[in-house]
């Protein structure tokens, strides 16, 4: 992208229904980061400051806060794959909250775009950014767990969660109970003295 172009996209608005959808939020500081046009027309992939939209083209402006948000901090990963015409592919993994302390990986939602713009760098920022510390840890017999703590907004203090390699694990109670050991010791350890 030539700097000519990197200029005129720093200071083009966003779309007219992304910035509806945006100003329908609750939350009245939320803003647009970064947005990349999805291939066929099809709509908006959205970074704000809150997380990440899909925005569709068809939307009626009524309906613009019927756009749900994925936060930052529930974003497991979000692989971008580039085509060298500006576009690429987002494969992005969400997790899910299945009991206080354990979360599980959604299905991989894919999303194609012609033109990605500053989207990938701001996604990887903004989920490194929620990403405090992060260490994986072998379970006995096979596989592991992961045990990350994240900054969530409005709470003062990080979350540590535990995420199974293999959901299966997550219903044997020898790996359970070697995942919640783990999970409070990674706990205590970051507690200060």
């Amino acid at each position: 992208m030539s700097v000519v172009d990197r200029l005129r996209r720093r200071f083009t608005r966003p779309p007219e229904v992304v910035r509806a959808v945006v100003l329908a939020s609750p939350d009245p500081d939320e803003r647009v980061l970064a947005w990349g046009v999805l291939v066929r027309d099809e709509g908006w992939l959205v970074a704000t400051s809150h997380g990440l939209r899909r925005v569709p083209a068809d939307l009626p402006l009524p309906a613009a806060g019927e756009v749900g948000v994925l936060p930052w901090h529930e974003v497991a990963s979000a692989r971008w794959t580039a085509t060298g015409d500006g576009g690429g592919r987002f494969e992005v993994t969400a997790l899910t909250e299945v009991e206080p302390g354990v979360q599980a990986r959604l299905p991989v939602e894919r999303h194609a775009l012609r033109d990605a713009g500053d989207l990938p760098a701001v996604v990887r920022r903004r989920v490194d950014q929620t990403v405090v510390a992060s260490r994986r840890s072998p379970l006995p017999g096979r596989g592991g767990v992961l045990l990350v703590a994240r900054r969530v907004p409005g709470q003062a203090e990080r979350e540590w969660t535990v995420v199974f390699d293999d959901d299966t694990d997550r219903s044997d109670p020898v790996a359970r109970e070697v995942a919640r050991q783990k999970l409070a010791e990674a706990v205590a350890a970051d507690q200060p003295v």
